[in-house]
Order: C-alpha cells, then structure tokens, then sequence
C-alpha cells in the first residue's frame, strides 16, 4: 500500500484523470461533495451508484440524478442499489437531518434523465473490470452496494485502485448513539464485509469529520460568491445547519461528505494510521467500529486475525480542508 502521507506520487498520477465512481445517498453533504468531484479536472466521474441512508433509495436516485444534470453532466450513468441492507429490513433514512427530500426541503426541477438498467452492484462490478487497478470508489452512505459486489465477484476487492470510505468513529462518539456512526449503523454486515475484503481502503470517521466545519460566516462567504452552485447549497444549508444547532450547538455544519471527498484527492492533508477494522453486528454496540492498531501481540486468534488492514484518517489539517473545500465550492 503506498504511503498516503506521501502526496507526491499519488498527486503526480493525476497528469491522467483518475477514474471514480461515487456511492452515494444524497443528502446535503452528498450533493456538496458531488458538484466538488464534477469541478475537479483531476477526475473522470464515471457513475454514480445510489444507496438509501439519508434518504430512501429510490429518492436517492431521484437527488443522484438531478445533481448530474444541475451540475450539466447528465451524460454521467446513475446506478440505483439495494433498498435494505444486507439482512433486510426497514432502512434507517436521516430525514430529520437533510429534509424530506434530502436536499434541505428545496423545490428543486425533476430530472430529465432516467436511471441505468443495471443495479448498483452490477455497474460497479462492470466498471471495474472494465478498467482493473484503475477506478477508484468515493463511498459516501451505508455500504451495502459494495458489499453486494464482493459477494457478486471474488475478485472485485482486488481489482479496485482506492476505496476511500465515509464512516465509523474511531475511538469517539458515534453520531446515531454514543457507539456507531450513522453510515455503517445504517448496514454494520455491510460494512464489516468491506472492512475485511481486502481492497485498498481508506476510512475517513467522524472523528475526523467533525473537526471541519462551515460557520454561517463561511456559509454567507459562499452565498455571496461567484460559485456554479453557491447559490442552491446555500439554500440548502439552512435545514442542515438548524439541525447542528438543535444537535450539536454548532452553529454551521460539519463537513463529512466534502472532506472525504478532499481525502481522496488531498491524501497529503490528513495523516493515518494501519489497522485491521471490524463491526460490532449485535447488542447495544451495532455498528461501532473498531481497528486493532498493532500495539499488542495477542497470545491467540481473535476476530482481527488474518484480515488485511486498512488505513484510517488520524488527523487532519483543518485550515487547509476547509479552504480546499470553500475554494472548489466557490469556483465559477
């Protein structure tokens, strides 16, 4: 695994624009980090596959789709995923955090275009052998669509570039209850059976999430800029910002979304630790995420043994994300 706190190589390979595909439940957050990702001339954005979180999948979908066309890349294929996780069940959807309609409750035009034929799990088993060692994975919702195509395909997990995660809380408060982030609550088998694949993931927590943010004076920064989509952001913010307020007393938002997405592109603005990572999938624990950081040599086999480690964002330049973020959306 190459050094993630070496920018050099992995930014010198962007001379060729890195092919991604973004997993996604838009959400606010979701829509923030999409429009980044379309304003990056690094990246090729070959799909989007959609998973219910923030919202159900169907408007998932829905929000994945007018985001492409809002952002004039309507030519970009919309996968739609699995409507419950992996054992089944009634979604756990985040509306009280994005609104009704993941966007912050804004009125927004129907898209013209229509989702792809394929399901989630088909196009990203496609793409990737299409294009083995080349595409990389934006996981920014539960990860039932990725777990779906490992089981769909041995070698899947082996034939992708990066998978870079939003999820867990490592050795902090989850965000669902203090054990478990909402992303990998929303499906703990799911993300265990990412965990463990063996590809070449990074996993940005809440832990780190958190530590960005967007004040109002940031939020009316942007409102007043020149951004494509400066304006529609703004707008809707505000639903996710009074939901800060209520939960957090912060008076902004925090960045999840985007800052996953800066991890991705600026690996050099965070550093990491390595570390086998398995889910908790029962008891009051569900979803908690927690990585053996090599310290101990155990006497025994445990749950951890023999899995392939992953790489978890440790810490974070604040000041610099954040900017990064602000600049990308505030670009014309």
């Amino acid at each position: 695994m190459a050094d993630l706190n070496d920018a050099s190589g992995i930014l010198g390979s962007f001379a060729k624009p890195e092919k991604l595909i973004i997993d996604t439940d838009p959400g606010i957050d979701d829509a923030m980090a999409i429009f980044m990702a379309f304003r990056s001339p690094e990246l090729e954005v070959l799909g989007l596959t959609t998973v219910f979180g923030n919202v159900l999948v169907e408007c998932a979908t829905h929000n994945a789709l007018l985001l492409c066309e809002m952002a004039g890349c309507s030519d970009v294929p919309v996968a739609e995923g699995s409507p419950e996780p992996l054992k089944g069940g009634t979604p756990r959807v985040a509306d009280f955090v994005h609104g009704s309609n993941g966007l912050g409750n804004v009125i927004l035009p129907s898209p013209s275009t229509k989702k792809v034929e394929k399901s989630a799990a088909e196009f990203l088993v496609d793409t990737v052998s299409q294009y083995p060692g080349e595409v990389s994975i934006l996981a920014l919702g539960p990860l039932t669509n990725l777990a779906h195509a490992i089981k769909m395909d041995s070698t899947f997990a082996s034939k992708v570039k990066r998978l870079v995660i939003l999820g867990g809380a490592f050795f902090s408060l989850g965000n669902v209850n203090p054990a478990a982030e909402a992303n990998i609550y929303g499906d703990p088998e799911a993300a265990d059976c990412v965990f463990t694949c063996g590809a070449n993931i990074v996993i940005i927590g809440i832990n780190i999430t958190t530590q960005v943010q967007l004040t109002d004076e940031d939020l009316l920064e942007i409102r007043e800029s020149k951004g494509k989509h400066a304006q529609v952001l703004c707008d809707m913010c505000k639903f996710y910002r009074d939901w800060h307020v209520k939960s957090d007393g912060v008076y902004g938002i925090f960045l999840h979304d985007p800052v996953s997405f800066v991890a991705l592109v600026r690996p050099d603005l965070f550093t990491y630790k390595s570390g086998v990572v398995r889910v908790e999938t029962q008891g009051i624990s569900v979803g908690h995420t927690l990585m053996d950081q090599g310290i101990k040599k155990w006497n025994s086999d445990n749950p951890w043994s023999g899995y392939s480690p992953v790489s978890i964002a440790w810490t974070v330049k604040v000041d610099e994300v954040t900017n990064y973020v602000k600049e990308l959306l505030m670009k014309p």
